[in-house]
């Protein structure tokens, strides 16, 4: 028989949530600081352009997956061009990214799925999206198949929308794994909710972004998944992965190489 759940109070949490919440936005005004924050939003695309970005970026390098982007858009005029596009077509489109084979069905699958939720002849734009709680955007989208947290909240800060849904990316997942913000165990789906739950409830979408853009760079700048450069990190004094591997001790490896 399998043991009942145990359930902790949310009492016995709060204090450990309340040290990890101080921790991350410590941490968020030293690495803004160390990475010139506030930072430019990189894109202006509508709410369903967004979308699609994000589902070709997936284990995909930017440079290719912004190729493949372009690729498609030049080849078909329009979103439903995509979507009624022969399969073949769209793939060969998407030859710069990875896995274009599996991308351009799922592509057209959600195209498909968003005309059919519109009852339009063409995909909606998304723009309603706009008009609804953060959460319960974030469910709209995520509730398309293939279409996750990353994704969805990718889709909603990165756009026009500019709606403040914190996306985590595998820089940030690590990041944050080393300093102890989240277990060792936890996926980056995970994560989403249990990191975003640190972050001001008044904070806007330049803010989210910052946060995210900051965790991003570190791991691109300092705390690579291989020789993280420990030694000259400006958040060392949080981080105990670091202080174990500067001061000799065994450390875990990290749960991403991306």
């Amino acid at each position: 028989m399998k043991p009942a759940a145990v359930l902790i109070p949310a009492e016995t949490l709060a204090p450990e949530f309340t040290a990890r919440q101080a921790k991350a936005l410590l941490v968020h005004a030293r690495l803004c600081a160390e990475y010139d924050a506030p930072f430019p939003f990189f894109s202006t695309k509508d709410p369903l352009s967004e979308l699609i970005s994000a589902l070709l970026s997936h284990r995909t390098k930017n440079a290719d997956s912004h190729r493949a982007y372009q690729e498609l858009r030049a080849t078909f005029p329009t979103w439903d061009a995509v979507r009624d596009a022969p399969t073949e077509a769209v793939q060969h489109a998407l030859r710069a990214c990875t896995w274009p084979e599996q991308k351009a069905p799922r592509i057209q699958a959600v195209l498909r799925e968003i005309t059919q939720r519109c009852g339009t002849d063409a995909p909606c734009a998304l723009d309603f999206l706009a008009g609804m709680p953060v959460a319960e955007a974030r469910a709209w989208l995520e509730s398309i198949s293939g279409v996750g947290p990353k994704t969805s909240a990718a889709t909603l800060l990165f756009s026009s929308l500019r709606i403040p849904a914190m996306p985590v990316d595998s820089h940030h997942h690590r990041v944050a794994q080393r300093l102890d913000l989240i277990g060792p165990k936890v996926t980056e789906n995970a994560a989403h909710r249990l990191l975003a739950a640190f972050l001001p409830a008044d904070w806007d979408a330049q803010q989210v972004y910052d946060h995210h853009e900051a965790f991003m760079y570190h791991g691109q700048k300092c705390c690579y998944f291989h020789s993280p450069a420990c030694a000259r990190c400006v958040v060392l004094d949080q981080c105990p992965f670091g202080q174990a591997r500067v001061g000799g001790g065994r450390t875990e490896p990290a749960t991403s190489a991306t």
